[in-house]
Order: C-alpha cells, then structure tokens, then sequence
C-alpha cells in the first residue's frame, strides 16, 4: 500500500483485501527503515497506532466507517496530542506532553484515522526551509542533500515517502503549500477559521490556519471534510456550513475563468519553473476554461507586511514560554528575572529569538505607528485586490514557489533570501483566503508546484480545479528514488 492515496486505502478496507492493523504495521516499518535518512518525524507513536488500528478493524467489521476509517496519517508536531509529546520543533518544548487533544486531532480521531506519529518542523512554524529544528533539519525525499520547504517540511517529506498517505500542517505564510511544492505532492490551505486552531500552539494567531498534505486533491478533500467546522472554543473559527469538498470533485471547468496574476510571474521565478506553470494553465484551457491576466498591485509589499504582522503575533504569542508552568526550565536560576532570561535563553533557537525581537521593536512605542499600524493597513490594501480579483475570475493560477528545492544550508545565513521563498504564497495568508499547491512538472529532476488560489471559503473550487487538472495530468502519481518500486 505504499504511495496509495486515501480513497484506494478506503476502497481495499472496505473490500477486506487488507487491515488496518497490516497497514499500520507497514506504515511503521516503512518509517523504521527509510526516516533515518529524512528525519521527517519527532515522534513515532507505535503502541497507541496499533491499538487505533485494531479499533478501526472492528468498526470496519461491523459494516461502519467513514473514508478515513483505518487509514494511516500523521500530524504535524504543532497539534496539542493527549499523553504524546508535542514540542513545536523546540527545546523549549521538548519534555511537554500535552493533556489534551487540538480540535483538529480528535476530529480525525473521530473519523477514525490512525495516527502513526508526530512530524518534525520547523521551531515554532518559523522557518521556510525545515533547518530551523531543536531535532535537526528534515531531508527532501526527492534529494536528501535538499530542504523539503517548512515549516511543516517533516508532514511533507513523510507523505512524498510514502510513509504515510496524508499528514496535517499547518500554513502561516506558505507552511503547507511551499513543502508540497518542493516534495512533489498536494498541499490546501484552506479559508482562515475553515478549521479549528484549538490546540494549534500559536505562531501568529491572524494568519495560522490548518490544513492537509495528501497525494492528490480527492484526499485533501477526503481530510478537509473531517477536520473543518465550528468550534465554539476558538474564538476565530468560522460559524458556517462546511458543503460537501468531495461532492462537487470532477465538475465542469466550461466557462470558468482563470486568472493569471501578472506579479508572480517576475524576474525572481525561474524559467522552467515558469514554463511548467503555463503549460499546467493550458490543461483548465483545455478543459473549458478561459484564461487572463490580472493584477495584484500591492502583492509586492506582502513579504515586508508578513515580516512585521507575524513576528508582532509571535513577540505576544510566545511569552508564555517562561519555565513557569510547562516545558524546558534553567536548571538552578538565581531569581525570577533570570529564570525568565535563561529559559528562554536555552529553550529558543536563533530564528525564533530573531522574530521575537523584531515583533517587540515594532510594537513598542514609538514604533507601533511607523511599521505595525503601517503594516495593517498594506495588508488591507493586498486583501482589497485579491477581491477585486474575484469579481472577474472564478480561481488565480501561478507559481507556489521561485524556484525548486534548495540545497539544506543554502539560505540559513540570509534570512531575507529564505523569506523571499515565500513570495508567491504570503499574500494568500495575509488575505485570509484558501490556496492549493500541486504538482505540475520538474525542473533540473525536482518537483515544480502550481498554486490555485480562491475566494474567501471558496475551498470546493479549488479542490475542484486541482482534482480536474490531476484527472488530466499525471504528474502526482511520480515518486522520489526512495519510494520501493518508483
């Protein structure tokens, strides 16, 4: 069953060809063999998959179960996980075992998914490239000596593996779509406060939304379905319905418009990259849809707006990390104030401290007008042109990232360099909108990842979009070298 997606899992539970139990069995066996090499996980949780997997046999059994019945995923180590270690991918947290389950964790324990284990990422989400790790960076499995993006580089390079067929994450500024480019798989977003961030350890709470890596769109639709929804104990969670995703998969795209915004195709993306974008963009063309160019005007200010919003969010978000009640403690402080300052110290690596600081400088005073007020009001600006967009334009189309995969070390001593990264999917988090990244070519043999991107709770086309260009296309079904029998 290795690098079979969801809904072929679902159909060999339903069938009795396989267990659930020999699924999980094989899924942890394919991580004690190949993870040493990938560093993808944190931890593996082998005692409590196998006894979900035996209760999803029985549920089965009986007759019952829904898609994710049985079905080996794992998550994202910024998920709380009751009685597991979840550590965010830092020192500071790396005795915590949290006592309770995020919303995000007990929906798709409730659909009965079984979890194999926690992934490894970037500190705190803050990171584009998986390196910024207490437990080391994670390997591309497309090429070991490459990042496979962050922060939630470890889901990805578990679900392009073949570990397992579908891992939470979570995307602040391009956190999800940004390693599902770069690991060739499916990467969605979805609206901000689609999902419940209950439990979600915080980064920066205006743009951190959850979301799924999968191998095609259908799964991602599979797995939206279970974990979004209203959640009265988060405040910014979205009290709406939640339509049917797989329902509206494999609909027409006659008459749909695509636009193609004139920004993201800049000097900085690379030209292969380029062209695998336009030759995805004619498949929608062939399938009935038109397509045009539009414009973001203020898109180019969303690196600098990111970089002032999310580390204001972090400064506050992460005091809370101070020895007292939870996580790593300085062993013998002298008072107070210095078991504050060498807790968090010891605890944080350097990118964190970076954006800590950066976010209490721009909200101190005499500093909060000049950059976070600022700040906000380029954000509305970049929302207010994403929506006039979608007054003519059903979907936008272009590139998830600049380039491919970059070799592990490349960007660590420029931070700027590592931000502009995500040039092409800050804007999406900023504007609160869903966004799908899928894979859509090579360039020099890595994986190029084409980015959809739509309208406020407009999650259904975009999956749609996604799930009819993998109908046409097969460049989701390639695998790494180190996927047996790719």
């Amino acid at each position: 069953m290795q690098r079979q997606t969801i809904t072929e899992i679902a159909a060999a539970l339903r069938e009795g060809s396989v267990t659930s139990r020999q699924l999980t069995e094989a899924a942890l066996a394919r991580i004690d063999a190949g993870d040493g090499a990938l560093n993808a996980f944190i931890t593996v949780t082998k005692d409590q998959a196998l006894i979900a997997a035996d209760a999803a046999d029985a549920v089965l059994a009986a007759g019952n179960g829904g898609p994710l019945t049985g079905v080996p995923i794992a998550h994202k180590d910024i998920f709380c996980t009751r009685d597991i270690l979840t550590t965010c991918g830092s020192r500071i947290l790396d005795n915590f075992v949290s006592p309770y389950d995020a919303t995000v964790v007990s929906n798709l324990a409730a659909a009965g998914a079984v979890v194999v284990g926690k992934t490894n990422m970037d500190e705190f989400a803050m990171g584009s490239s998986n390196e910024t790790s207490f437990f080391g960076p994670v390997a591309n499995p497309w090429d070991t000596a490459r990042s496979p993006g962050g922060s939630s580089g470890g889901s990805a390079a578990a679900v392009a593996a073949g570990f397992v067929p579908a891992a939470t994450g979570t995307d602040t500024g391009g956190s999800i779509r940004q390693p599902a480019a770069l690991t060739g798989i499916t990467g969605f977003k979805p609206t901000y406060g689609r999902v419940s961030r209950y439990g979600m350890i915080a980064f920066a709470s205006s743009l951190d939304q959850a979301g799924v890596l999968s191998l095609t769109a259908e799964d991602a639709a599979l797995m939206m379905q279970a974990i979004a929804g209203f959640d009265p104990r988060d405040s910014t969670s979205a009290d709406c319905p939640v339509p049917e995703y797989a329902a509206v998969l494999g609909s027409s795209l006659e008459g749909k418009r695509v636009g193609i915004p004139a920004e993201f195709f800049d000097a900085g993306l690379e030209a292969e990259s380029a062209a695998c974008i336009r030759a995805a963009i004619t498949v929608f063309e062939a399938l009935g849809a038109t397509a045009e160019e539009v414009s973001l005007p203020h898109i180019d200010a969303s690196v600098p707006t990111y970089y002032i919003v999310a580390p204001a969010e972090c400064s506050s978000n992460l005091s809370r990390f101070d020895g007292v009640r939870f996580g790593h403690r300085h062993a013998d402080p002298k008072d107070l104030e210095e078991l504050y300052k060498l807790t968090r110290k010891e605890g944080f690596g350097a990118e964190v401290k970076r954006r800590i600081m950066t976010g209490t400088y721009v909200l101190s005073a005499g500093y909060y007008d000049a950059y976070y007020l600022q700040a906000q009001k380029a954000r509305q600006l970049i929302a207010d042109d994403f929506r006039r967009c979608f007054e003519s334009v059903d979907i936008l189309a272009g590139p998830t990232t600049p380039t491919p995969a970059f070799r592990l070390g490349e960007k660590m001593d420029d931070p700027v360099q590592m931000y502009l990264n995500d040039i092409y999917t800050i804007g999406v988090n900023l504007a609160g909108l869903p966004g799908v990244s899928l894979p859509c070519g090579f360039s020099a043999g890595l994986p190029v990842g084409l980015q959809l991107i739509g309208p406020a709770f407009g999650e259904q086309t975009v999956l749609n979009f996604a799930h009819r260009y993998q109908q046409q296309t097969d460049w989701h079904l390639k695998t790494p070298d180190c996927v047996a029998g790719s």
